[in-house]
């Protein structure tokens, strides 16, 4: 694998192929969890997590696998790697685990990382693995944060907690659902244009 390959694997999911404003997958956690920038970040953290180990796993045991029950291994693989996510953010962040609820396991069926599993990982070898489930968690991340910045911003005047101005200026539409959907629409219309450029 030359260097240059590697780059364009990796920053393939984070700019390219975005998992959120590319190929608009895993919509329902990204509207659901970027109330708060930290929120947005973590849900994306802990899908990178399950990206990387999942990609890598899939690559290494892709031979191994009968076709018969390709995707149900791989969920079973997902599954794993979800649960030690959960596990370890109920141990040593309980507040934040409490904040992303039922997303945390539903990063079981995100179809990014299925569709990853899919499509890339039981197809390459574990390094140009590892580099696209890293790419696209990151992507993915990136996306939630700023998404997260955005909505936490214009709806309660703060930023990873940190205040900006005064809340009460704040806009209460950007922290329910339909500011989700306003801001991502603007979101990816703005990334449209750039790619376009």
């Amino acid at each position: 694998m030359s260097r240059k390959s590697n780059l364009k694997i990796f920053l393939n999911g984070i700019i390219k192929e975005n998992p959120i404003f590319v190929l608009v997958l895993g919509i329902c956690p990204t509207l659901a969890t970027t109330s708060s920038a930290i929120n947005g970040m973590s849900m994306g953290l802990a899908t990178t997590f399950v990206l990387l180990g999942s990609n890598v796993v899939v690559s290494l045991l892709k031979n191994l696998i009968p076709d018969k029950v390709r995707i149900p291994a791989f969920v079973v693989v997902i599954a794993t790697f979800v649960t030690v996510v959960e596990m370890v953010m109920e141990a040593y962040v309980p507040a934040l685990f409490e904040s992303l609820g039922i997303f945390i396991p539903l990063i079981v069926v995100n179809c990014i990382v299925l569709g990853r599993a899919e499509a890339f990982a039981s197809k390459n070898n574990l390094g140009k693995s590892a580099l696209d489930g890293l790419g696209m968690g990151l992507g993915f991340t990136f996306a939630l944060t700023l998404l997260g910045i955005i909505r936490e911003f214009l709806g309660t005047g703060k930023a990873f907690g940190i205040t900006l101005f005064n809340e009460e200026y704040g806009m209460l539409l950007f922290v329910l659902a339909p500011g989700a959907f306003i801001a991502l629409g603007y979101l990816i219309a703005v990334m449209n244009k750039l790619q376009r450029k």
